[in-house]
């Protein structure tokens, strides 16, 4: 099988792809640009990728592809009709970010929660040391054992959100599909209205685009805490920026954003040099341990269509 990978870059260069060649006739780009995809899948039995998209105008002409695996567990960036209709395989990761997500999740909200940019820029600019005080108090912050956590999404990574918030003390709130009677089950108006930290871990769908509007962030108790490792278009980016900006969100960190990278006219260009926001480029999935994993699974998810077998097939 001929396996062309796209955009390996997007999966760091520490990453050895050796792997896949176990599986077929490899050749790997660093990067695709969209003009180009459709030359280089001409001949291909497989496309491995993470962020491009595909569809019908750049699929038409590669007419032996039988597979596309996805580097990632999210495909909305795959025309999943399109590929029905051609039958064309589609495979995604599943669950191979969990720790990784929500090792990050746990890492913004606590920074956010606890002022530490703030408090390491004091010590850092030499005021601390010309202050004559021992120990400087604001801004104030509290303990986790004394706040409401909401988690939007009850998926592995969502699920183990809940497991460390807990482990803190934290109250969790959750809102997905499913009970998981571990937890208060809720809807998301509910869980905005009660909720000093939230965390989104939902895919992007038609019913959650969205889903955190202006309406639901002016719900929310003044000074709370918004955590997005979803999708960037789950919640309103504008609306969420102007939150912060007039001081009724107490913080914001954010991993996903709807154009990435964002340029100067996304919303968040204003406010990410804040201390009260958390911005970081779509890393949250991209520990070491999380991409050996993923490339792993895309080998296995090869092997197992040529078995036939239906592990992880999407479409």
């Amino acid at each position: 099988m001929k396996i062309v990978v796209l955009d390996a870059a997007t999966l760091g260069a520490d990453i050895d792809l050796s792997p896949l060649c176990e599986c077929g006739e490899v050749t790997v780009y660093g990067d695709t640009q969209p003009s180009l995809i459709s030359e280089r899948l001409t001949d291909a039995d497989v496309a491995v990728l993470n962020k491009l998209k595909l569809g019908e105008h750049n699929l038409a002409s590669a007419k032996s592809l039988k597979l596309i695996c996805v580097t990632a567990t999210g495909y909305d960036n795959i025309d999943t009709e399109y590929c029905k209709k051609r039958g064309i395989a589609l495979y995604n990761v599943p669950a191979y970010s969990t720790d990784s997500v929500a090792q990050i999740t746990l890492t913004m909200a606590l920074s956010l929660i606890c002022h530490g940019e703030e408090y390491r820029r004091y010590v850092g600019s030499g005021e601390y040391g010309m202050s004559g005080v021992a120990n400087k108090l604001t801004p104030v912050y509290h303990e986790l054992s004394y706040l409401t956590w909401g988690v939007v999404g009850g998926g592995s990574i969502g699920s183990k959100v809940a497991e460390l918030a807990s482990a803190f003390g934290c109250k969790i709130l959750m809102c997905r599909r499913k009970t998981d009677e571990r937890y208060e089950n809720c809807d998301i108006d509910d869980l905005c209205r009660r909720s000093d930290i939230i965390s989104l871990h939902v895919p992007l769908t038609d019913s959650t685009r969205g889903l955190i509007n202006e309406e639901r962030i002016r719900s929310m108790k003044k000074g709370a805490i918004i955590v997005n490792v979803a999708r960037g278009a789950v919640m309103d980016e504008e609306a969420a920026a102007k939150a912060i900006l007039d001081g009724h969100l107490g913080g914001l960190g954010v991993d996903v954003f709807t154009k990435e990278p964002f340029d100067e006219s996304h919303p968040f260009s204003t406010i990410a040099h804040r201390p009260d926001v958390f911005l970081t480029p779509h890393m949250a999935w991209g520990s070491f341990e999380s991409r050996a994993r993923c490339i792993a699974a895309v080998c296995e998810n090869i092997e197992s269509f040529k078995r036939g077998n239906e592990k992880n097939r999407i479409v």
